[in-house]
């Protein structure tokens, strides 16, 4: 969920220039976990990669996804 959150909140327009490490020492997580991840969201139609660039191809998607996996706080 972190990722899902960090894409969203770095995007511009529907652009997020960061690259796979980027995000992980942003999310605290590898550069691995995070390719994994994002090749999920791919697969799922949600963004599309280029070198150093992401970009969200349905939002409303990753939005809702965040919304039903982020932990809700006691």
């Amino acid at each position: 969920w972190r990722l899902a959150q960090a894409i969203l909140d770095r995007a511009e327009a529907a652009t997020v220039r960061a690259t796979h490490q980027d995000l992980g020492t942003a999310i605290g997580s590898a550069r691995e976990v995070v390719s994994r991840q994002l090749a999920e969201f791919h697969r799922r139609g949600w963004i599309e990669q280029a070198r150093g660039t992401i970009e969200i191809t349905d939002r409303a998607a990753i939005a809702a996804y965040l919304k039903a996996v982020t932990p809700v706080a006691p």
